[in-house]
C-alpha cells in the first residue's frame, strides 16, 4: 500500500509577513509531504497540485499533458472536462503540437543566443537613457515605473517595430490588458483593444516593412490575424515577466547585502550566475496549468484523463531534493538548472532576451547608484496581487545619495 495522498483544500496565495520572496508556507508544506498533492478546484473538480522539480519537468515534457487550460485567466479556476473554446489564432502559448510548432518555428531563429547578444549594445543604450532620467529627476524614485517597466517595454517594442512615438501609449495599453486585478469585463475590453492595436501594426508592416521581427514574419504564409496573436504572445513574454524580475530582483538584492556586495565587487565574473540564481530564487512565473489528455501514471499515482494539474514553479525551484539550501540566495551556487523559464516545447522563447536585459540592467543600476537603498521600510513595499500568475512588486520606492 502506498503512502497516503496529501490533500490541499485551497490553493494558498498569501506569503508570510517578512518573507516576500518565499513561496506561500502552505505550498512549501505540501512539497514536504511529497511532489504531488490532491487539489479540489472551486466548483468541485478534483485535480492535482505538482510541487516537485523532477515531476514538473516530467509533466512539461510529456505530450499527454495539454497546455490548453492556460487559456483561463486564473489557474485557481477550473471548469472540468476537456471541452474548451478555440484558442485565438497565433496565440501559440495556449496550443499543443502540431499547431504550437507551426507558430513557434518561424520565431526560433529570431531569438537565438547570438542574435540576443547582438542586441546587447542597444539594451545598454536604453538602460542608460532611463538611468539618466532617474538621476536627473533625483531621489526618491519608483524603480518600477522609472526603470523596470519601461526598459523591457522599449526593447520589445523595438523588436516588434512599434514606432517610437507610439511606444508610451502602447505600453500603457498592454499594461491594462495584463492587470490581474481588472474585472473580467475590463480585462476582455483591454484584450480586444490590445489585439486591435497589434492588428494595425501588422497592417502597417505588410504595407511598408521595416527592420524588425514583425516585418520579417509578414514574409510568410501567416495571416494578419495569426500575426496579431503571435505579437501578443511576444509582448507578454517580453514585458511583464522581465519587468517584474528587474524590480523584484533589485528588492532581493537590497535585502541581501552580502550578495549585493559580492556582485558589486565582481560584476564581470558574477553577473551571469547572479541572474540565474535570482531567476531560481524568485520564480516570478509562479504557477501554470496542464490537463491530462489520457490516463497517466505520475509520481506513483494515476492522473485521469480530463484532470487538471497546477504546476508550482516556485516550489520546484526551492525543491530540497534538487537544490542544496534551496531557500538561500547564493550567487556562487553550483547546483543550477532552474525551471523559471519552463521546460519542454513551451520553454520561454524570449528567455535569452530576458537574460540580456537583466545582465545589463542590474550591474548598470548598481554602478550608477552606489548608495541605492529602499526609500521606505521593507514591510511597506506593495506586492502585486496574488491573483496574478506573476510575482512582483507594484512599486519599489528607492533612494540614493545625490
Amino acid at each position: 500500500m502506498g503512502d497516503p495522498l496529501h490533500t490541499v483544500s485551497t490553493l494558498p496565495t498569501a506569503r508570510r509577513p517578512g518573507c516576500p520572496f518565499d513561496p506561500p508556507a502552505e505550498l512549501l508544506e505540501a512539497r514536504r509531504h511529497g511532489p504531488l498533492s490532491s487539489y479540489t478546484f472551486p466548483g468541485g473538480h478534483v485535480g492535482w497540485l505538482v510541487t516537485g522539480y523532477d515531476l514538473i519537468k516530467s509533466v512539461l515534457s510529456d505530450p499527454r499533458f495539454s497546455s490548453r487550460r492556460e487559456f483561463m485567466r486564473h489557474p485557481t479556476v477550473d471548469y472540468g472536462g476537456l471541452q474548451l473554446p478555440p484558442v485565438p489564432p497565433g496565440e501559440f502559448l495556449l496550443m499543443d503540437d502540431p499547431e504550437h510548432s507551426r507558430y513557434r518555428k518561424p520565431l526560433m531563429g529570431k531569438f537565438t543566443v547570438r542574435r540576443m547578444r547582438l542586441l546587447t549594445e542597444r539594451v545598454e543604450q536604453i538602460t542608460a537613457e532611463h538611468l539618466d532620467a532617474m538621476e536627473e529627476s533625483g531621489p526618491p524614485s519608483d524603480l518600477v515605473s522609472a526603470f523596470a517597466k519601461p526598459v523591457p517595454a522599449m526593447v520589445i517594442c523595438e523588436l516588434l517595430g512599434v514606432p517610437a512615438a507610439d511606444r508610451p501609449s502602447f505600453q500603457a495599453q498592454f499594461e491594462s490588458f495584463m492587470d490581474a486585478e481588472a474585472q473580467d469585463e475590463d480585462a476582455a475590453t483591454a484584450y480586444t483593444a490590445t489585439r486591435d492595436r497589434l492588428g494595425e501594426l501588422v497592417a502597417a508592416k505588410r504595407a511598408q516593412p521595416t527592420d524588425d521581427v514583425l516585418s520579417e514574419l509578414t514574409d510568410s504564409d501567416l495571416t494578419d490575424e495569426e500575426l496579431q496573436g503571435m505579437a501578443l504572445v511576444l509582448l507578454a513574454a517580453g514585458l511583464d515577466t522581465t519587468a517584474n524580475m528587474l524590480a523584484l530582483g533589485t528588492f532581493a538584492l537590497l535585502r541581501h547585502p552580502e550578495q549585493l556586495a559580492a556582485l558589486r565587487a565582481d560584476p564581470g565574473g558574477l553577473t551571469d550566475r547572479a541572474v540565474e540564481e535570482l531567476l531560481r530564487y524568485l520564480s516570478v512565473g509562479k504557477t501554470f496549468m496542464r490537463t491530462a489528455l489520457e490516463d497517466v501514471r505520475l509520481g506513483g499515482r494515476t492522473v485521469r484523463a480530463g484532470s487538471s494539474l497546477i504546476l508550482s514553479y516556485n516550489t520546484a525551484n526551492r525543491d530540497p531534493e534538487r537544490f542544496t539550501d534551496p531557500h538561500v540566495l547564493d550567487f556562487r551556487r553550483q547546483d543550477g538548472g532552474h525551471v523559471a523559464f519552463g521546460h519542454g516545447i513551451h520553454q520561454c522563447l524570449g528567455q535569452q532576451l530576458a537574460r540580456v536585459e537583466m545582465r545589463v540592467g542590474f550591474p548598470a543600476l548598481l554602478d550608477r547608484f552606489p548608495s541605492l537603498r529602499l526609500a521606505v521600510p521593507a514591510e511597506e513595499i506593495v506586492m502585486r496581487t496574488e491573483l496574478s500568475d506573476i510575482h512582483g512588486v507594484k512599486s519599489l520606492p528607492v533612494t540614493w545619495d545625490a
